[in-house]
C-alpha cells in the first residue's frame, strides 16, 4: 500500500503557479525569482504534484494565530 502524502494533516497545500500568477504575484518585488527559498526536486511534495525544475510553488498553510499564511518556493536541484 502506497501511502498518499497529500492527503496528510500536516502538510500544506501546494501549488504550481503559472506563468501568469508568477507576473501577477512577482512584478512589483525588488529581488530576482533565483531569490527565492529553494525546495529540492525530489521532495515528496514535489514529486507527489508533478513539479519540475524552475517551476514557482504556493504553499498555503492554516495558523491559529496568523490565520492563513502563503510562501513561496522555487523548485530545484
Amino acid at each position: 500500500m502506497k501511502f498518499n502524502i497529500l492527503d496528510h494533516n500536516n502538510v500544506p497545500e501546494h501549488t504550481i503557479l503559472t506563468d501568469d500568477e508568477i507576473s501577477e504575484i512577482f512584478s512589483d518585488v525588488e529581488y530576482e525569482i533565483d531569490q527565492l527559498p529553494k525546495i529540492k526536486i525530489n521532495d515528496p511534495v514535489v514529486e507527489a504534484i508533478g513539479a519540475k525544475e524552475g517551476d514557482i510553488l504556493k504553499i498555503t498553510r492554516e495558523s491559529e494565530t496568523a490565520g492563513t499564511f502563503i510562501s513561496y518556493r522555487l523548485v530545484k536541484s
